[in-house]
């Protein structure tokens, strides 16, 4: 299994912060490196604030919006401009206020009748942009994920088929509890990820976090990232880290 390291901040807005410093970075290395920058950015209330800071003046100049391109961690399959769209969160919170060039940002285009292709059209779209060579799959250079109070992440919830994708990049997942279908990435593709940090803020999520750090491996969808050659990161605020054991949480 690999090491996660796990990082407990007093508020969301610090956990924010973490994490827009980390992209800021990650993305400079490969600025200097004349290569471009790959995220992919998953929807929800927590991370929003993120992609507020990205997009404000105290960032404005720092990242290189030009050689970077975003994608869509998974997707509801509502109109773009439907309230409960991630597309929409973003585009408010980041794209709209931030130079990043219409062609580098990579829609997730779930409402489509025929989910399906929709898959098929997402996944030729990130071999396009990324290249990976014959027979490997796409590498990404950060995902940022959230995680629910049942431990699902991207929109890999307990019990549905995706979790057993072994092959396929993103898919169609029915979550029948939810009484929807969406898009999402899958393990196959999210465990090629040269890093992985998950934003998990507040105090509903706190049990199922223990679960997913202390508990039994493998039980919960959010267990099963376990990148192949990247790292993984936990930011937390402190609500959600409350139930942590002190060893977890990395204390003495």
């Amino acid at each position: 299994m690999v090491k996660h390291d796990v990082k407990v901040f007093s508020s969301l807005e610090e956990m924010s912060w973490a994490a827009a410093c980390a992209f800021e970075d990650l993305s400079r290395i490969r600025a200097i490196e004349n290569k471009t920058f790959s995220a992919a950015l998953s929807g929800g209330l927590t991370p929003r604030l993120l992609y507020q800071i990205l997009a404000s003046r105290a960032l404005l100049g720092r990242i290189q919006w030009k050689n970077i391109h975003l994608f869509q961690v998974d997707e509801r399959c509502v109109p773009p401009d439907h309230p409960d769209s991630n597309y929409r969160m973003i585009r408010e919170a980041l794209l709209d206020n931030a130079d990043i060039p219409a062609e580098n940002f990579h829609r997730m285009q779930a409402e489509q009748a025929d989910l399906e292709q929709a898959a098929r059209d997402y996944a030729h779209e990130l071999a396009r942009v990324l290249q990976p060579q014959d027979g490997d799959r796409p590498r990404l250079d950060i995902v940022f994920l959230g995680m629910g109070p049942d431990g699902h992440t991207a929109s890999l919830f307990p019990g549905t088929a995706a979790l057993e994708e072994q092959s396929v990049w993103v898919r169609p997942n029915h979550v029948e509890r939810l009484g929807m279908r969406r898009l999402t990435m899958t393990f196959p593709l999210l465990n090629t990820a040269a890093h992985v940090i998950f934003l998990v803020a507040g105090a509903d999520k706190a049990e199922g976090l223990r679960k997913v750090l202390e508990g039994p491996p493998g039980q919960l969808p959010a267990q099963r990232i376990q990148p192949l050659d990247g790292s993984l990161s936990w930011f937390l605020d402190e609500a959600a880290a409350r139930k942590l054991s002190p060893a977890t949480r990395g204390e003495p």
